[in-house]
C-alpha cells in the first residue's frame, strides 16, 4: 500500500523529484547536519509569532537564516484556527515542492525581492525520499504561506485540516484536499528530513563555489530561469 500511493504520485515524469528553495548561506549547515530541520526544530522559543523579516539563529556553530512569514489576512483562517496556531503548525514542517516549475516561480519571486541575496535549489528523487519519511508526510493542494490576491473568492481556509498524511490520499476525498497527484501543490514532512546525501540528486546555483565541497559534484548552474510574474504573493519558506 505504502508503495503503491508513493508510485501514484511520482508516476508523472515531471513528478518524480523533489525540490527544497533555500539561501546559498545555508547551505553548510545543511551539509553539515545532513538535514533540512524545520524552523521550529532551529528556533521554538518563539511558536507563533510572525517573523516580519529574516531572523538569523545559531545551531552550534552554525547560522540559518529563517524567511519571514507573509501577513496573511484574517479572512483567509479557518474558524478552527488562528493566525497563531496556523503559523505554529506550519513551522513544525519542512516544505518540498513537488514540481520545479513551482520551485522556480518562488526562485524569481526571491530574485526580485532580495536582489543582492544568493539562493539554491536542492533535487532530491522523490520515491526514495517519500519511503523514508513516510508517516511524517502531508500534501497540499493549496499554497499554504500565500496570501491570495483575492481571499473572497478563495473557495478553501487555511488550517491544520488543509494538510492530508500521505497514508490518506485518496482515501480522504473532499475540496480541501488533493485528491489527484496534479493537485498536489506542497509536500511537507514534520519536524525534519535526514540523511540528505541519500536522497539528494542535484544542486541548483549560480555560483559552484557556494555549494560545500562534499557535495560539489551534484552542481548544476540554473540556466532555465522562472517564468515572469509574482507567484501568490508567496513568501513561505517556513523553514530554512
Amino acid at each position: 500500500m505504502k508503495e503503491a500511493i508513493i508510485a501514484l504520485i511520482t508516476k508523472a515524469n515531471s513528478r518524480k523529484l523533489l525540490y527544497h528553495f533555500t539561501r546559498v548561506r545555508n547551505l553548510p549547515a545543511i551539509a553539515h547536519f545532513n538535514a533540512l530541520m524545520s524552523s521550529y526544530s532551529l528556533n521554538p522559543y518563539f511558536a507563533g509569532e510572525r517573523r516580519v523579516e529574516a531572523r538569523k539563529v545559531k545551531l552550534h556553530d552554525y547560522s540559518i537564516t529563517l524567511n519571514a512569514h507573509l501577513k496573511i489576512v484574517d479572512s483567509m483562517i479557518d474558524a478552527s484556527s488562528t493566525q497563531e496556531q496556523f503559523r505554529a503548525y506550519l513551522d513544525r514542517h519542512v516544505f518540498l515542492w513537488p514540481t520545479l516549475k513551482y520551485c522556480q516561480k518562488m526562485w524569481a519571486t526571491y530574485m526580485r525581492r532580495e536582489p543582492d541575496e544568493r539562493f539554491a535549489i536542492l533535487v532530491f528523487d522523490a520515491f526514495s525520499l517519500l519511503s523514508e519519511n513516510y508517516s511524517a508526510v502531508k500534501l497540499s493542494k493549496y499554497d499554504s504561506g500565500s496570501n491570495p490576491r483575492f481571499p473572497a473568492h478563495c473557495t478553501y481556509k487555511k488550517g491544520p485540516n488543509m494538510f492530508l498524511p500521505l497514508h490518506s490520499f485518496q482515501i480522504i476525498t473532499n475540496h480541501t484536499v488533493p485528491v489527484k497527484a496534479s493537485e498536489i501543490k506542497e509536500i511537507l514532512i514534520e519536524d525534519q528530513v535526514s540523511n540528505l546525501s541519500k536522497h539528494l540528486r542535484s544542486i541548483y546555483v549560480d555560483h559552484i563555489e557556494d555549494i560545500p565541497e562534499c557535495w560539489r559534484n551534484l552542481a548544476k548552474p540554473f540556466i532555465d530561469r522562472a517564468p515572469q510574474g509574482t507567484y501568490s504573493q508567496r513568501n513561505n519558506c517556513f523553514d530554512y
